[in-house]
């Protein structure tokens, strides 16, 4: 659901909005864009941990690099809203399959549904398959029901939710700020987190000044830990051989498509160099 402007009323000088679904012509034009983010969200969703605010942000850095429309990102661009959230949703999926298939939760939300589950005396495992089939279409059937209450909740509530960009932004940007430190305050009772969140907003703010992409800055953040920890886990598991990675089937298709979307954008800004040395005074080369 969105917005659509039209013009006020004789003398009011506001513009009136009315929510709209897209139509099929717009949602045809940007099948990549949520085809990209829907695997997105369902691969990284599949990694323990994860969550929505992780593909959301991988897939928003693949959108700006591979995306046709991928110069417009940032200035309020479809693409980058359907990237991002077709992402979110997609992860909440992807997060079922280590829960149910080894009990390991995906996300946040999954935590809570693993906690419930052994509250009613249910182990999620290859077993659950088995000797709980009906519980696991259950699960699947909540899962549909829940993105269309979500689809109906958002057609209805955007127009009213969207009501705060009336407010002057000062105050919208306070509120936000206030909540920030709150919620860092409260996750630990420290004042340290104050101090960390403080530092980094101001990072943030260099970055924005000086046209650094934050992206990644927060997904090294999230992701760092996460991925050191495993990372030890492996090494210990395997005699520190981490050629282990590129060895088994699953971790070197990953590893492989990691370092394509590492290295092609460089690849591609030099192959666009070359190709503009080589071209004649006055005609134009279109873009890799």
């Amino acid at each position: 659901a969105g917005f659509v402007s039209e013009p006020g009323e004789a003398g009011d000088g506001q513009a009136r909005f009315r929510t709209a679904l897209p139509r099929w012509a717009e949602i045809v034009r940007m099948k990549y864009t949520l085809l990209r983010g829907t695997l997105t969200g369902v691969v990284v969703g599949i990694v323990p941990g994860a969550g929505a605010t992780v593909s959301a942000f991988v897939a928003y850095g693949l959108e700006s690099q591979y995306g046709k429309n991928r110069k417009q990102l940032g200035t309020g661009a479809p693409e980058g809203i359907v990237v991002a959230k077709s992402a979110a949703t997609a992860s909440v999926g992807g997060a079922l399959v280590p829960l149910l298939a080894m009990g390991i939760p995906g996300s946040g939300a999954t935590a809570i549904i693993l906690a419930a589950f052994l509250l009613h005396g249910i182990q999620p495992g290859p077993q659950v398959f088995v000797s709980s089939t009906d519980l696991v279409y259950t699960v699947f059937a909540a899962v549909f029901l829940s993105i269309i209450g979500m689809c109906v909740l958002g057609y209805f509530a955007i127009k009213p939710l969207c009501k705060v960009l009336d407010a002057p932004e000062a105050i919208v940007s306070a509120f936000v700020v206030v909540f920030c430190f709150v919620g860092a305050f409260a996750a630990r009772n420290s004042l340290s987190d104050l101090y960390v969140i403080s530092a980094f907003g101001l990072v943030g703010y260099l970055f924005e000044r000086f046209r650094f992409p934050i992206a990644p800055l927060v997904l090294g953040t999230i992701l760092g830990p996460l991925a050191e920890t495993n990372f030890m886990t492996l090494m210990v598991s395997f005699d520190n051989d981490w050629t282990i990675l590129f060895r088994r089937p699953i971790s070197g298709a990953v590893m492989v498509l990691a370092l394509v979307a590492l290295f092609w954008p460089i690849v591609r800004a030099a192959l666009r160099r070359i190709r503009a040395a080589k071209a004649p005074p006055g005609i134009a080369r279109t873009q890799i």
